[in-house]
């Protein structure tokens, strides 16, 4: 028998005085009922109740072990309460890992949004720029930026990011401008990596819409962070291809230059993820339907 079962049933015996009055309305036979409360009778190696032909009573044993079930039962209603309310508004600890770029560009703005709807939310926002397991790191969701791996976690789409080739005035006096996209093959261009690699096979849009220029690129510094590309770029040590979101101060400046503004932007998908659940807690729902809707996406969030 269900040990918490059989101290809910004790504690409707003495409540209600006698196990016909406890078996009446919970849908189980006077017989039941005894036979629960001489399981626990068993289980602790002694007698809770005195039963005579007329009433019944608390032994010194029941007595105790009566309060500590009372106990017990009312932190249960507690849990159970307080798990319901989370599960009916959002509430609590929502944490969520997001790559720097993003996270100091976009979502940090936007948050003060989605903290005065929710009070009741405390975001903790972790910015770096790896691939965290939601699952061992105990995150709710994660922003990720970039085409998406087989990774089993659901996918909800949010924007595209576009990218800016670009190098400094100076590796551009140095090395020559290249005028395509192809004459990069020629140039020293700086590599973010990835769980996957390097990143030297890179897209860029044809202005004709006729598909895409794949061009592999070469170079001596590869970098896990889109920060130092930036950093290394301004120092003329070549071309890279990053978020114009990250560069936009350095262009408008003149620290970077531009390459082929004629050819459409690369663009990158951004999407927000999460582990598969069939019943996703409401402070999650309401995070991802606030970034579906500041990103100009529809919620389809159930």
């Amino acid at each position: 028998m269900d040990r918490f079962t059989s101290m809910a049933i004790f504690a409707r015996v003495v409540e209600r005085g006698s196990f016909t009055a406890a078996a009446e309305g919970s849908g189980m036979t006077a017989t039941m009922v005894g036979n629960h409360i001489r399981e626990l009778e068993q289980r602790l190696k002694g007698r809770l109740l005195n039963r005579t032909t007329r009433r019944q009573s608390l032994t010194e044993l029941g007595q105790r072990y009566h309060a500590r079930c009372l106990e017990i039962l009312s932190l249960v209603d507690s849990a159970e309460l307080d798990a319901r309310e989370m599960q009916s508004s959002p509430r609590g600890r929502l944490r969520v890992s997001c790559p720097v770029i993003y996270g100091t560009r976009v979502l940090a703005p936007a948050l003060a949004g989605y903290l005065d709807r929710y009070p009741d939310v405390q975001v903790e926002l972790s910015l770096n720029d790896r691939f965290v397991d939601l699952a061992e790191e105990g995150y709710d969701a994660a922003i990720r930026v970039g085409v998406l791996p087989d990774s089993g976690l659901i996918a909800r789409p949010l924007a595209h990011s576009p990218r800016v080739a670009c190098a400094s005035p100076a590796y551009l006096a140095k090395h020559g401008h290249p005028q395509t996209p192809a004459e990069l093959a020629q140039h020293h261009c700086l590599a973010l990596m990835t769980s996957a690699g390097a990143e030297r096979e890179w897209h860029f849009p044809r202005p004709d819409g006729k598909g895409t220029e794949r061009v592999v690129v070469r170079g001596r510094l590869d970098v896990n962070g889109g920060l130092a590309l930036r950093e290394a770029a301004l120092s003329g040590l070549g071309v890279i291809l990053q978020p114009q979101m990250m560069l936009e101060d350095d262009l408008d400046a003149g620290r970077l230059v531009r390459l082929f503004p004629d050819w459409p932007a690369p663009t990158w998908p951004i999407h927000v993820v999460h582990l598969p659940d069939p019943h996703l807690p409401p402070k999650l729902v309401s995070f991802i339907a606030f970034l579906q809707e500041t990103s100009g996406h529809g919620s389809d969030v159930r």
